[in-house]
Formats: C-alpha cells, structure tokens, sequence
C-alpha cells in the first residue's frame, strides 16, 4: 500500500505521515500548515545548511566510536556523564534517518504517524535509561570581555523549536516502550571566528576550523504533545482555512506570521 505523505488525502487507507518539523510549523501558523498539507501549496523554502550537515556528520562518527566499545567518550567524561554510553540499538541507524521519518510510531487515536531523525541517544547501563542528545551548530559572538566566545544558551524565540524537538523526541522514544529520562542534552559547537589567526593549511589545500565545544542540559516537557497532534489531525479535516498566526514571528516573537502580512500587502494592492 503507498504511503500517505504530501498532500493531505481524507480518503487515503493509510495513517497520514506527519515529520517534527511539520508539528513545528503547525505550530508556528495553522494556516500555512492547512495551505501546504491541505491543498499542496508550495511555500518558499530555506536552502540546505550544508555546513551544520557536516558538523553533524563528524559528531555522530566521534560518538560512534564509544557507541561500539561501549564506553563514554570522552567529552561525556569531563562533562560528569562518565556513568553514561552512547547508546547501542539494532534500530539506531534508522532513527537517524530523517528524511524516511526513521524514529516513527504510529499515533492510533489521530491516524497519523509522527516521526522525524534524531541524531544521539546515550544509555545508562546501571538503570536502562536513555537521554536523547541533538547537535548544533553555530558561529557565536565574543563574550562581554572579549576574552573568548561567549556562553550559549536556549533562550530566545528560534530556540523554543530546539527545545520543542527534544520533547518531542522524548515523547516518540516513550511511545515506542522506552525508559526515557527527561533530561536531554545539546552538543553545541561554536565556530571561533574571532581568536583564531586563519583557516587555511600552509602545505596542502586543506583548512581547519576550530570550535568550541559545550553541553547543555535541558529539563524537557513532552505534556503538549498529544494534544498538539490531534488539533493538528483537526487542522487537516477543516474545510477552511485557519487564521494565520498573530504573533511568534519576529526577533522578539511579537510579530505576525510573515506570510499573513504579504497576504494582506498583495490584497490592498488588489493583486489577488
């Protein structure tokens, strides 16, 4: 039977597959959610961080290491996670796969399944439990005395969708039957802009950059979850389109959805 994915079909036999990334935009204005799944239409879309790709790439091989041996690598260590290994699962490799919504289960009482690419769990072999761990990248700025790159956080409004991902990946690991601490962990490396003298090899056509490299603890919440996806089933079975979202746009979150304002621009103009 053909998946159901793409644009939303009410009579299609099979659960209507729905990524992370789609809740976030649901989240982030049912209207354009109900455009693009509904009636198919295609928003612009951003091009491919190819760089963070990458930096992804090389930590899931650093981790991989450990993850064969069955042993804490060392940044764990010296972050006081020495108890911890990543983990070890016949299903690992799939639930990287973002693209094939590869960490997936079926959400029975909405029809859908929910699912998306994880990119680390670590285990606890004392107590059987896992943490899910994201990677990020970034190029941050000097700290106040310009001494060395300042500290990262998770504050501010893009990063709520950081935290909202570490829920949700939280939550799909409990659905699947697994015994899923709520803390969860980013790996964060910062790319030093400003206290290295270059990049560049001075024998081959190589270049190095060099990162800092923190872990940061976050005490994730996965209560929204549930009913977050059976107003989002909701969304798809309306006939009309939903406003656009008034607010969550913006340096400050204070502004309305993007889209809703070029709408309204191309409606004085009369151009629709």
């Amino acid at each position: 039977m053909p998946r159901h994915r793409g644009t939303f079909k009410p009579d299609h036999p099979e659960p209507y597959e729905v990524s992370r990334s789609q809740i976030q935009s649901f989240m982030n204005c049912p209207a354009c959610f109900w455009m693009n799944r509904v009636k198919g239409i295609k928003f612009p879309g951003m091009p491919g961080f190819l760089l963070n790709t990458a930096t992804d790439t090389l930590l899931k091989k650093d981790f991989d290491k450990y993850r064969e041996i069955q042993k804490p690598h060392p940044f764990m260590e010296r972050n006081g996670l020495g108890h911890l290994v990543p983990f070890k699962h016949d299903e690992f490799e799939t639930w990287t796969k973002s693209l094939q919504l590869g960490l997936r289960v079926n959400h029975e009482s909405s029809n859908l399944i929910i699912g998306g690419g994880l990119d680390d769990v670590w285990h606890d072999p004392a107590t059987g439990e896992i943490f899910v761990v994201d990677y990020k990248s970034t190029a941050g700025k000097r700290n106040e005395e310009s001494t060395g790159l300042a500290e990262i956080n998770l504050n501010g409004v893009y990063k709520e969708a950081y935290k909202r991902q570490m829920d949700m990946y939280q939550w799909i690991l409990r659905q699947k039957g697994f015994n899923v601490s709520n803390i969860g962990y980013f790996v964060y490396v910062n790319g030093d802009q400003h206290f290295e003298d270059g990049m560049l090899d001075d024998t081959l056509n190589k270049a190095n950059m060099k990162f800092d490299v923190q872990l940061i603890s976050y005490v994730a919440d996965d209560s929204w979850v549930e009913n977050t996806i059976l107003e989002l089933r909701d969304c798809l079975h309306q006939d009309t389109c939903p406003n656009h979202a008034d607010s969550g746009f913006g340096p400050k979150g204070d502004k309305q959805c993007e889209y809703a304002e070029l709408f309204d621009g191309m409606q004085e103009h009369k151009l629709i």
